[in-house]
C-alpha cells in the first residue's frame, strides 16, 4: 500500500514543479482552454437537443400511449447525457493531449532534465507528425478501452445497493487508471514504449497509479478544475514514468533558464 502515497506524491510533486515554472505553467494551460471550450459547446448542444434527437432515433414508439412514450424517451434522454458526461470526463484528458502535444511534450522534456542527474531527456528520434499519430492512435485505443468499461459500470449501477455503494468506487479507481495511462503516454513514447508495454508497466503497479490518477480523476470531475491541473498532472506522470522504467531521478532545478520562469511570470 506504499505505493499509493507514493502515486499521490509524485502529483503533488508535479504541481509544484509548474509552480515553480510560471511560464510552462501558463502554456501548458492553452490546450485544457481549447478543448474546455469545444467540450462545454457539445454537452450544451445536447442538452438543447438531446431530446430530439432521442425521438428521432425512436420513431417505433410514436404510437405509444401515455406516459409510457414519455416516461420511455425520458429515460434514454438520461442515459444518453450520463453516458455522454462519463465520456467527457473519460476523454477530456486524451482530447487535450492531443490537441496540447507540442505543448506538453516540450512540458514533459524540461521535466526530464531538470531532474535527471545529467540533465538530459531521452527523445523518440521520430518526426513529429509521426508522434502526432501515435499519440493520436494511443488515445483512440485507451477512449474505447475507457468507454467498455464505462459502459459496464453504468450497467451495473443499475443494482441494488452494489450499483450504489460499490461500483462508482471501482469506477473511481478505473477512471484513475486510465488517466495516468494517458499522462504517462507522453514521457513514455519518447521513450519509444509501445501501448502493450505501457499497460504492463502500469497494471504491474497498480496501487502507484490508483495513488496518482483516482485523486486526480476525483478532481477532474470539475472540467474547470482539470484545465487548470492538467500542466501539473503532465509533470508528475514524467516523474512517475521515471520511476516506471527504473530511472534515477535528482531534486532540483538543472535547467537555469527554467529557474527563471517564475520570475519572468506575472504575479498573480
Amino acid at each position: 500500500m506504499r505505493d499509493l502515497g507514493v502515486g499521490f506524491t509524485y502529483l503533488v510533486q508535479g504541481q509544484r514543479w509548474v509552480a515553480r515554472h510560471g511560464r510552462q505553467y501558463g502554456f501548458g494551460l492553452l490546450p485544457g482552454l481549447i478543448t474546455l471550450v469545444l467540450y462545454a459547446a457539445a454537452i450544451i448542444a445536447l442538452a438543447l437537443w438531446g431530446a430530439d434527437f432521442v425521438a428521432w432515433s425512436t420513431p417505433f414508439a410514436d404510437d405509444w400511449s401515455s406516459p409510457w412514450l414519455g416516461l420511455f424517451r425520458g429515460f434514454l434522454t438520461a442515459v444518453l447525457f450520463g453516458l455522454s458526461l462519463l465520456l467527457a470526463v473519460v476523454t477530456f484528458t486524451a482530447m487535450t493531449l492531443v490537441i496540447g502535444q507540442p505543448f506538453y511534450e516540450s512540458l514533459s522534456e524540461k521535466v526530464d532534465r531538470d531532474v535527471s542527474p545529467d540533465g538530459t531527456a531521452p527523445e523518440s528520434g521520430l518526426p513529429f507528425a509521426r508522434d502526432l499519430w501515435i499519440s493520436a492512435r494511443d488515445s483512440l485505443r485507451i477512449v474505447v478501452r475507457a468507454a467498455l468499461w464505462g459502459v459496464l459500470l453504468f450497467a451495473l449501477g443499475f443494482l441494488p445497493v452494489v450499483g450504489q455503494t460499490v461500483v462508482p468506487v471501482i469506477g473511481f479507481f478505473v477512471t484513475g487508471f486510465f488517466l495516468t495511462e494517458e499522462l504517462t503516454a507522453v514521457a513514455l513514447q519518447r521513450r519509444r514504449v509501445e501501448l502493450r508495454e505501457r499497460l504492463a508497466l502500469l497494471r504491474g503497479r497498480k496501487t502507484l497509479v490508483w495513488g496518482f490518477g483516482t485523486p486526480l480523476g476525483i478532481a477532474f470531475l470539475v472540467p474547470v478544475v482539470a484545465v487548470f491541473l492538467m500542466p501539473g498532472a503532465v509533470a508528475g506522470a514524467t516523474l512517475m514514468a521515471r520511476d516506471l522504467m527504473g530511472e534515477e531521478t535528482r531534486d532540483g532545478d538543472r535547467d537555469q533558464e527554467d529557474a527563471g520562469d517564475q520570475e519572468a511570470a506575472p504575479a498573480s
